[in-house]
């Protein structure tokens, strides 16, 4: 059985370096592992620039596997991130000046439109009726 439970801060020692992790000795008979993804906030490509062998580290313990007492630690919990207190303001848009035509326009060109479509079809009518007294008259 472990000595440590889930949330316990601990400082250790770096044992070893891997591409998936870091390991730490927690007591001499203890080791846990440091996941990639624990390491820190943001992407983590290169764990030498990081940690080195025999480096102490502060670490919190995330897990512990109840049957293989594997215990799972991060350093990125312990971190904190500069995250404002207050949610961001909306930035505020410029309005765009559009003229304010609507359906006014509408409504005062309607009338016009209806008298010239009535005067086209007028027009049209007599044409035709023109056309057909010429043509029945034999003149063009």
């Amino acid at each position: 059985m472990t000595e440590f439970k889930i949330g316990d801060i601990v400082e250790g020692v770096i044992t070893g370096i891997q591409n998936y992790g870091v390991f730490v000795s927690l007591s001499e008979e203890e080791q846990g592992l440091i996941h990639i993804s624990e390491c820190r906030h943001g992407f983590v490509s290169n764990f030498d620039e990081f940690f080195k062998v025999g480096d102490k580290v502060k670490v919190i313990v995330v897990d512990i596997d109840e049957y293989t007492e594997k215990i799972s630690l991060s350093i990125r919990a312990l971190i904190k991130v500069n995250t404002p207190p207050f949610p961001a303001r909306p930035k505020k848009r410029r309005k765009r000046f559009t003229p304010s035509i609507g359906f006014t326009t509408l409504d005062k060109k309607m009338p016009e439109w209806i008298a010239e479509g009535i005067e086209n079809i007028e027009t049209d009518r007599y044409n035709k009726k023109i056309q057909k007294e010429h043509s029945n008259n034999g003149t063009y």
